[in-house]
């Protein structure tokens, strides 16, 4: 009998879509006969509690570990996973859902659980910021900002793609501060100048902004920093719209690098020694100086078996 999956679903979207999600991952495993364990989490506070307890339980079963929700909850759980070495799966429910979309499992909640189901376990590359997971991004400066100025949007507009993007540009269009940072990496520092730093750890975002052969990187022991050199608002416009066309690989003004591990600081704290990071879309603070690095061993992912491998299912009989 294959392992029973322990499943943490975040309840951020309302009663009513959480009841109906829920019944949902209930009705299709139960119709599967496959034994699970559901958690629904109301506090956003809880639910690192709740995705370690899990998560000791997924390894002592020889169980599976799912996280149901955006980046930012399969993020918090996906640390659990990692910390605990248990096998790791997920059900994406956010706005982008970038890992989930990277790894080609499907958005559709009935669809997400029946590949779950039938999928196999491969190791995917996690990046770390100070010992904290990132699977899609972290970053400093206008970035976190940018985040936080869209989740109150979102609270007011709803959740939409459309929503982030006009979010985004009130952002760039409003008053901000460019970084001052120095850069370790491969044995050389560097100073740079810069609204924000951005390093990913996901092909299909790079791809989307067409950072190409930096995506080509990811996944294979890299990670990919950007940071835009000082422009003004019409010239983060333009950034922001060279991104939007899948272009951005082609802008003048960008440092764009591959890197294993690196050192940021950033002068002028005036004695403050944390700086707000936004990592796979949730702000929090970490201590100074930080330090970007790929994770010696990897993330055990339950990814989708391929249409063309996965097994054959019996036809169904026709009722008489």
């Amino acid at each position: 009998m294959p392992g029973p999956l322990f499943i943490i679903l975040n309840a951020g979207s309302g009663h009513a879509e959480t009841e109906l999600q829920r019944t949902t991952i209930e009705d299709v495993l139960s119709a599967a006969g496959r034994p699970f364990e559901l958690a629904v989490v109301d506090q956003a506070g809880e639910l690192g509690g709740i995705a370690r307890r899990m998560a000791g339980q997924a390894r002592a079963s020889d169980g599976v570990l799912v996280a149901a929700g955006g980046d930012g909850t399969i993020n918090t759980v996906a640390r659990a996973a990692v910390e605990s070495g248990c096998q790791f799966g997920v059900l994406p429910q956010g706005t982008f859902n970038y890992f989930g979309r990277t790894h080609q499992i499907p958005e559709d909640l009935a669809g997400a659980v029946q590949a779950l189901l039938q999928a196999r376990v491969e190791p995917v590359q996690v990046g770390l910021v100070n010992e904290r997971v990132f699977l899609v991004n972290a970053s400093i400066g206008l970035y976190p900002r940018l985040l936080e100025e869209r989740e109150i949007d979102k609270k007011q507009y709803g959740r939409s793609r459309l929503v982030a993007l006009l979010s985004a540009l009130k952002t760039v269009l409003g008053a901000y501060r460019h970084l001052h940072i120095t850069v370790e990496l491969n044995g050389k520092t560097r100073t740079l100048r810069t609204s924000t730093l951005f390093v990913g750890n996901n092909r299909l975002q790079m791809e989307q902004v067409g950072i190409g052969p930096l995506a080509e990187r990811i996944e294979d022991g890299k990670l990919a920093a950007l940071a835009p050199q000082p422009v003004g608002k019409l010239g983060m416009l333009a950034l922001l719209l060279r991104g939007a066309l899948g272009r951005l690989g082609d802008a003048p003004n960008l440092h764009a690098f591959g890197l294993t591990s690196m050192t940021v600081r950033q002068r002028g704290l005036a004695g403050r020694r944390r700086i707000k990071v936004a990592i796979d879309g949730e702000v929090t603070h970490l201590q100074a100086p930080l330090v970007f690095r790929v994770l010696e061993g990897q993330l055990m992912l339950l990814k989708p078996v391929p249409a063309a491998t996965a097994p054959e299912q019996e036809p169904l009989a026709l009722a008489s």
